[in-house]
Order: structure tokens, then sequence, then C-alpha cells
């Protein structure tokens, strides 16, 4: 830093500067250090610099993104310091490694006022109309450019830049210091030309006037004129032109004959790329050699490509002889060669992408084709177009910039809509080799095309929700995984046969891999649907050192890399469906992958493993039971098989014959009907499970089951006291009964499944829950109740009321003396499961539960607890002080429900108060009122 002070104090620094940034002066040295800038940033990156294949780009046009931005945030956002850094962070988190903002240099005041004179008070310059390659000030210059820098660089994100090397401004720096360094001649190109509008230049003593023809419209006018007052001399500079269109009237043609010209240029693209990671050169074609010289020295006898440049024309030994080597190919070297960590993107038309790539060694460039001919439907020439490429060279694909719109052209939604052909080409994008580039509002589905001149959008647009959603679900996980599309060496285009002789060219199918991991795309850009194989490859080049290459193809096993050694299964998961398959790896190598496509259908399948079977053949069977089938869970379906066996013997134990028939016995023995068929049942099942689960089964388990079944027959036998008997427990049981003929189902279903975690040592009832999900047992109960005509909306609510209850079981053996079920009440709050059937929610920092779901709880919670209480004891004392005890538990859980006002907090303390009140003292009488409540279960209450 004292060194860098030193040299400025010099002026040696202002001297670099100024020539850097076309005399506008640039990035200060300490700009430099602070915000990563030059030389100093880019020893920041890895040397490999493996950052560059997986980019992807979004562009914003700048100064509409900032009034975007102003409205979105209902503030002024104007400096790039005030972008926010929730932005930042939303770009980040889509996957974006790469933001263009299109317009940061300052920009020519003569093209403003140009658009102004034609009707357009609003208008800015055009973004590509450069005074000097200064960030705007406007923009809050490169000090805010650095802070913005430094916050995308922390969340993984390269800033990139426009360079405009062909022209300037027509009032640039360069124009007013040194007009020599522009395409120009001493006297008008017609002599109808005349310059008598206004004068457009920002100094005094000099004059700068556009033809008036320009203004009529009844000529290209394309020259300007500058004039130097205090000399008396006039010079007529041409606009820049690609000799397709009318010229760039607001622009100055650069001179690339001269080599101190070139020299400059090439100087003012070192001095962008050390302030930017990713610099895209506009119009990148017009400065090919070969076009150089048809536009503006073209052969004698050509013509030329621009209206008076005939006059100008060049032998092409002589053109050789002032350009000698390709700008570009010199432009990448010396970057190369200085800035090594810069990543070069040439806007470049006219059928020289490839030259560009080969020839020049641009680092990328733009492929139009992608857009063109994918939105055209143009599949087989597009297909033609990538087998061709990887035929001569695979390497060239991962240089194409593939985009569905560019500033240039009319919005992707604009082309390609907002459905499944949008989504389709979008996902190609995203997958392909090559560098994916976003435009501006493509996400939000904005259908305006933002001009260069433009401050703000015109159209009052709002984000498309569903369409960001849907990028959401299938387009941006798959940007955060471009190091897996990137690479192009194990990069495979699929021929698809949709009837087993023919190729179907409307669909791309391809895949890739890094290392162990997979990737398979399919899409059918076309609305017919189709059916067919994704086996074999087309031909792709390999080189071989010294060989020079060969072609060759491939099968779509080898290609993922599959070995199909023995019994092996091959799991593909699709991403859209979210559904996952399981193929033979051995037919997968034979004959391929058949898939079916509606039209503009995509599928993409990832985490595609290989696996061996096992000795008991469980993925085979998985496979056969699914014939093709795709399955939400592959680990799940997996599963069911393995525990078929064990399915198949828990189905006997609670099948709806056997729920009926124990529900319909008046005596339960063993030994006697039903139990005796059901015991040898229960036995096989624990049996089975004891060894997928590595138990220990034991007879005790089989003894618990039936006295809990006895204990279900009992106590729905004490509830046949009618509930006019009076206001005892009995009434309350028999009332929840005739509410649902199910609960002696459910009831006997909890009694079997309650013991089975006895095959372990630990905790019976957590032994127990647990076992339920390990062995699935749950869809085997909803088989049963669908069987009994249980209502079909009820049944998932049976299943999760099941589970509570065996976790559940011995609840009235846990409350201590006096408790008066306040810690029952409390433990039951506490647990997840059951915090879900009672409804409970936060809201504004309290906790709620329904009235509803609580009433049907407490019934459901006691007849379990006197299951318990009668399996435990057969001696009837004990009974009835247990029944007694519950009772009066029940009537306070009961009596407290309308003092809460449904609030878990009030519960319990409501609870807490009256265990407080006892405490000493003899309970309430019957009856007794408090507070306000009623000791007594109101009728229907349940």
């Amino acid at each position: 830093r004292f060194l860098l002070r030193l040299l400025s104090s010099l002026d040696l620094v202002r001297e670099e500067e100024a020539r850097f940034g076309w005399g506008a002066g640039g990035p200060g040295p300490q700009e430099v250090l602070s915000y990563g800038g030059g030389e100093i940033e880019h020893e920041r990156f890895s040397p490999d610099r493996e950052w560059m294949p997986r980019v992807v780009l979004i562009a914003k046009s700048a100064l509409v993104w900032l009034d975007q931005l102003s409205k979105r945030y209902g503030r002024p956002i104007t400096r790039l310091s005030e972008i926010p850094d929730e932005e930042l962070d939303r770009l980040s988190a889509q996957g974006f490694t790469g933001l263009w903002l299109i317009g940061l240099w300052q920009r020519s005041k003569a093209s403003r006022r140009i658009k102004q004179l034609c009707g357009n008070p609003e208008a800015e310059a055009s973004a590509y109309s450069i005074d000097s390659y200064t960030i705007a000030q406007e923009l809050g210059g490169w000090e805010d450019l650095g802070s913005l820098r430094e916050r995308c660089w922390r969340r993984g994100i390269r800033l990139a830049s426009d360079m405009v090397p062909n022209h300037t401004g027509i009032d640039s720096t360069w124009v007013i210091e040194h007009p020599e360094r522009f395409v120009q001649s001493s006297e008008p190109p017609f002599p109808s030309y005349t310059y008598n509008g206004e004068n457009l230049s920002p100094v005094p003593g000099l004059g700068i006037f556009l033809e008036d023809h320009y203004f009529t419209k009844t000529d290209a006018a394309v020259t300007f004129k500058r004039v130097d007052y205090s000399r008396g001399e006039a010079r007529y500079i041409y606009h820049g032109n690609d000799g397709t269109h009318t010229p760039w009237n607001d622009t100055a043609q650069i001179n690339f004959l001269d080599p101190s010209v070139r020299e400059e240029v090439i100087q003012t693209i070192l001095h962008v790329a050390r302030s930017f990671s990713i610099i895209r050169f506009d119009a990148a074609m017009t400065l090919a050699k070969r076009h150089i010289q048809r536009l503006w020295y073209p052969e004698p006898g050509a013509g030329g490509a621009i209206p008076s440049r005939s006059e100008h024309s060049l032998m092409k030994v002589d053109f050789e002889r002032a350009i000698p080597i390709e700008f570009w190919r010199e432009v990448v070297d010396r970057v190369a060669a200085e800035l090594p960590d810069t990543l070069l993107l040439a806007e470049a038309f006219w059928m020289m992408e490839g030259y560009f790539v080969r020839t020049l060694g641009m680092h990328r460039v733009y492929n139009s084709a992608f857009m063109n001919m994918l939105k055209a439907e143009e599949n087989a020439n597009y297909r033609a177009t990538i087998k061709n490429t990887l035929e001569f060279d695979p390497d060239i694909l991962k240089r194409f910039v593939n985009f569905m719109n560019n500033p240039d052209e009319e919005t992707a939604v604009a082309q390609f809509g907002k459905g499944d052909k949008y989504f389709g080409v979008c996902t190609m994008m995203v997958t392909m080799p090559g560098l994916p580039m976003f435009g501006h509002g493509q996400i939000e589905g904005f259908a305006e095309k933002y001009g260069m001149e433009y401050r703000r959008a015109y159209r009052e647009e709002s984000p498309d929700e569903d369409l960001v959603r849907r990028h959401e679900r299938e387009i941006f996980p798959l940007m955060k995984e471009r190091y897996l599309f990137a690479e192009v060496d194990s990069f495979r285009l699929y021929d698809f046969y949709s009837d087993g002789q023919s190729v179907n060219e409307n669909v791309f199918a391809y895949s890739n891999r890094r290392g162990e991991e997979r990737a398979l795309i399919v899409y059918n850009n076309c609305f017919q649907r189709t059916a067919g194989w994704v086996n074999y490859s087309v031909p792709y080049a390999i080189k071989e050192p010294g060989k020079g290459k060969r072609k060759v193809r491939a099968t779509l096993g080898s290609s993922l890399g599959l070995r199909g050694e023995g019994e092996a299964f091959t799991i593909l998961r699709e991403q859209h469906s979210g559904l996952s398959f399981i193929r033979s790896s051995r037919e997968l190598g034979e004959r391929g992958l058949y898939v079916e496509l509606s039209g503009y259908q995509t599928q993409v399948f990832l985490r595609i493993v290989e696996i061996q079977d096992n000795e008991h053949r469980h993925y085979a069977r998985l496979a056969a039971r699914l014939e093709g089938r795709g399955v939400a869970d592959i680990d799940a379906a997996l599963k069911e098989v393995f525990l078929e066996p064990l399915h198949q013997a828990f189905s006997r134990v609670v099948s709806a014959s056997t729920l009926a028939r124990l529900a319909e016995a008046a005596e339960l023995d063993e030994g006697a009907p039903p139990l005796a068929p059901l015991t040898d049942d229960y036995r096989e099942f624990l049996r089975i499970g004891s060894d997928f689960s590595g138990g220990s089964y034991r007879e005790e388990i089989l003894s618990q089951m039936t006295r809990g079944l006895k204990a279900v027959r009992e106590v729905v036998a004490l509830a046949a006291v009618p509930p006019s008997a009076g206001d005892s427990y009995a009434s309350y049981l028999g009332l929840g009964l005739q509410l649902s003929r199910y609960a002696p189902y459910l009831l006997l279903c909890a009694a079997l499944l309650k013991p089975i975690g006895g095959i372990f040592s630990g905790e019976l009832a957590a032994e127990s829950r647990s076992l339920i999900d390990e062995w699935s047992l749950g869809p085997s109960c909803e088989s049963a109740l669908r069987d009994l005509a249980a209502p079909r909306s009820l049944i998932p609510r049976f299943v999760k009321l099941l589970k509570i209850l065996v976790r559940q079981q011995g609840w009235l053996r846990a409350v201590g003396p006096g408790e008066d079920g306040l810690s029952a009440m409390s433990a039951f709050f506490a647990d997840p499961e059951t915090q879900g059937y009672l409804g409970v929610n936060r809201f504004e920092d309290t906790l709620w539960f329904n009235r509803e779901a609580y009433l049907d709880f407490v019934w459901w919670i006691s007849a379990a607890g006197a299951i318990d209480a009668f399996a435990a004891s057969p001696q009837a004392d004990a009974r009835k002080a247990a029944i007694e005890r519950l009772f009066r538990i029940v009537q306070d859980w009961l009596r407290v429900l309308d003092e809460s006002e449904y609030r878990v907090d009030k519960l319990i303390a409501a609870l807490r108060d009256l265990h407080e009140s006892r405490r000493g003292t003899t309970p309430p009488a019957e009856g007794a009122p408090r507070k306000g409540g009623t000791t007594k279960p109101r009728s229907g209450a349940h």
C-alpha cells in the first residue's frame, strides 16, 4: 500500500488509469486492493480455474433492475452499493454464479440526446454507446462496484461486464482526444450529405454533428462530422456498422487497421479484466479479419458491405500485412498471460461460432442455434449440430453459451411460452455442457424487451409466482449441480428409437457422469406423444496421443458406468415426478432404457445407483412386483419386500374376520375358539419379526396379548350399562361405544400391538411403538379397517390413534397418588404424536388445542386405561378401585375443559389448581361446583 501511494504521488498510476480508461480513469490502486480488483483479485482463485465450466449467468439491465428493486423494496435504489443483500442471497440460492450487469460504463451524452430528439424524452444513452470505461458516477463509481463485487464474491457470484471493442460513443473521450483512432475520411462520403443539426459535442471548440438525412430517414447516414474549430479541421467519422442494418448512429467505428489502436483496445480489455471475472464482447464477429476487410477495407471490385467503403479498398496481401494476426487470437493470448483467471465470452453470429472457439481460442461463444432451432422445433438440425460437434471435437460443446433469449432478442416467454416446452428447453440449457445464460426477467416471466436506452420498465409487470415456483422445483436444483453437467468427457447423446428401427429426431436424450454420480435427461421437443428406447449413443471423437482421433459409439449402460455383474440392479430417480425406478443392469446394458413421453415432456433421471442383489433376491422381487412402475420411496418399497413374510403373518393376526370374531365372542379362553388359531398366527408373526429385528420371542408375550384381548372384552361388557343408569364410568364408556361402532375393533387391535416390543428387553411401550413403524404394520391395520367398512376418511386417524394407545399403555399406573391426572395430561401434551392428534398449534406465542379432538382423546385414553387395569389384575376389588380412580381423573380432565379456553397452558394450570387444592384434604364431593364448572361429564360431550 505504501508503494502504491508513492507511485500515485508521482502521477504514474494516474497515467496508467488514463490509458486503460480511454482517458477517463479506472479504479484506483487502493480500490484494487480493497475490493479485489486486478491481478490481486485473481490470485484468490484456484489455479486450475474449475469455476469457469460451472458458471450459470444471469443478465440484468442495470438501470432497469435498480428501478424494479426500488419498487419492490419501497425505497430509492439507484447505486450499486444499494442493491439489497436479499437480492444477492436470492440469486445465490437459486444457483447463479455469474451476474452480468448491462450498462455500467459511463455512457455517451450525445447518445441520450439523439434518442430524445427522436421522440423519447425519458431515454438514457445506449449502454453500448460508451464514453469511457469508468463506472458511471450515477451508479456509484468504482467504490460502489467494489462493494458490490465483494458482496457477490462472498456468495459465490462473479461479476460480468460488457466490453464493446469495435466502437465508442460519438462524443467519447477517444473521439475528443484521439480522433485519428477511428475509421474516417476527410470529405463527406456522398455529396448529398449535410451536417446542419444540433452540435452534440460536450466540450467547447469542438463540433459533433449527425448527418441530416438520419433524422429524415431518407439515407443510411454512415458518417458523422467532427469539427475542430481551433484548427479549422473537419473529419467525417464512420458510425459503427455490421453491414446488416442501418448504422449505429450514436457510435464511432474504431480503425483496427492501425496496430497502435489495436494495442490500445487490448489494454482497455485488460483494464476491464482487472475488475470483472467475466467479459462479454459485444458484436465480436465484426472484428474477425474477414469481416474487418469485408466491412471497411473490401478487396478491389468487391463493392463493400458499407456504402462508400469501396473507395478504401485494399488488396488481400496489403490487408494481411496490416493485420497479420487475428485480433481475437492476440486478445486471448494476452489475457491468458496477464490475467489468466478471466473468462472471455464472445457474442458471435454469422456461422462463426466454431471459428471463434477452434481457431481464435475464445473461451465461450454465443450459440444462437440453441435458441432459434429449439424454438422453431428444427430438432433434427439441432441434433445434427450436436452430433457434428461431437464427431469433430466434443470439447467445443462446453465452449457454447446456451440461451433462450438475449438483450437483442424477444424475451424467453415471448418465444417459448410458460409451459412444458419452456421448461424442457430450459432444462436442456442448464444440463448441457456449455454456459447457461438467463435473460433479465426470464424467471419472473416478464414479457417486455428492455432496450439498451431504458432507464425503467414501461410495462407494469409482476412476477408470475407459479412460474417462479416451477423454476424452484425443476430448474434451480439442476443449476446447483452444474459440476455434473458442465464437462464433456462423459457426455453422450443418444438416438431415440421409437419403433425399434427409426430414430425420433424430436427427442433429445443425453447422459453425463462425474465419478459415481450419473444423470440422464430425455426431452421430447414436439407436441406428439412418443415412446421408445434409449441405448446407443451417436458417434463421438476420442483423442489418442500421437494417433489423432477416432470415432466410437457407446451404450447407455457403459456410458453410465454400469457393470451389470451378477444380479445387479440400477435405481434411477426421476426429478419431476419424484418417482424412483428399478431396472436390471443387464437389461440396461443390452436393451437400454424404455421411456414414454407426452408432448414437450422432460424426464430427468438423477441419483442413478447400481446395487447388487442379496441372497434373498429382494431387488429382483421388487422389480418383478413393480413391473416397470415408479415408486415415491424405493427404500419403503424394498422394505415391503423385506417384510413381506412378516406382513403376511400380521395380516392374518389383524384380519377383519379375526377382529370380528374377537369382538363377537362371549368368552376368550386359551385353547378355545377364536383364540386357538389366533395364538398360532400371533406366535408365527412374532417369530418372523424377531428374526428380522434381532429380538427374542417369549411365550410371556403371547400370554400378555391374551390377557389384553380378554380385558377389552370385559371393559366392553362393563360399558353395556345404559347411559341412563347414572353418572358412572360404565355410562361414559357406553356413550363412546354407541358413538363409534369401530371402537371395539380398534381396542382389540391395540391389544394385539401393545406387547410386541417384548421381544426386546427395553421399555415395553417405547419398543412396541417403534416396531409398528420399523415393521410397517400400519397398512395392514388400514386394510383390516377398510374390510370392516370403516369410513375411508377416518382410517388414517384411527391408525394414528392406535400408535398413541400403544405408546401410552400403562399411563394409569404412572399417575402418582393424589395427582388426579395432572402428570399424565402434561405428558400427553409433551408427546409430539399426541399433540398432532389433539390439533395442538401455535398462534401468537400461545399453544392451542382442538376441543372435539380433546374430548375424543380423553375417551380413548380412559378406555385404554381401564383395559390396562383389567389386564393387570383379575381381582374385582382391585379393578373397582382402579376404575373409580380413573373416573375421578376423567372427571377432572372434562371439568377444566371450558375453563382452559382451549389453551394448553390454561388447561395444565387448572389441573394444577385442582391438585394443589386437594393436597392434604379430602377430595370434593361429586357434583360440587368449582369456578363455575361442573364435575360430571355432560351428556353428549363425547
